[in-house]
């Protein structure tokens, strides 16, 4: 049987030996791989979430625990659903992150499989609400 390392392995040297070890079970492979650690009492604890954590780290899945989330469990997707009653909701997020204010204006230029919202001038403003 293989010796614990005394360092957990991590990358390649870590999908090698999961490989390596695929025929024991889950604890064990963990254990061999380095992630493990002694209790107050003198037991060995196998630690399953860091491996599992860098296992998916070195097949390239991005775990980031912390995350970029605006507080409320979201973060921006970059992505919107068209509503029921045929509206679209650009979330503050985005508005915020372009500087936007209440009451700025945009012009709607429709293309095919794309609308685009282009900002219109503050002086363009003054000229329409005097034509009005």
């Amino acid at each position: 049987m293989s010796e614990i390392p005394d360092a957990p392995l991590t990358g390649k040297a870590l999908l090698q030996k999961v490989k390596e070890l695929s025929h024991l079970p889950r604890r064990e492979t963990a254990k061999l791989c380095g992630y493990c650690s002694k209790s107050k009492d003198g037991q060995l604890r196998v630690n399953l979430t860091d491996f599992y954590d860098a296992v998916l780290g070195a097949k390239g899945v991005p775990l980031d625990p912390d995350g970029n989330k605006d507080g409320r469990g979201r973060e921006a997707t970059y992505e919107v659903t068209v509503h029921q009653n045929g509206q679209i909701v650009i979330g503050s997020t985005y508005t915020d992150k372009m500087g936007l204010k209440a009451g700025d204006r945009f012009e709607i230029k429709l293309g095919y499989k794309h609308i685009h919202l282009k900002q219109k001038d503050e002086s363009s403003k003054g000229q329409e609400d005097q034509v009005a």
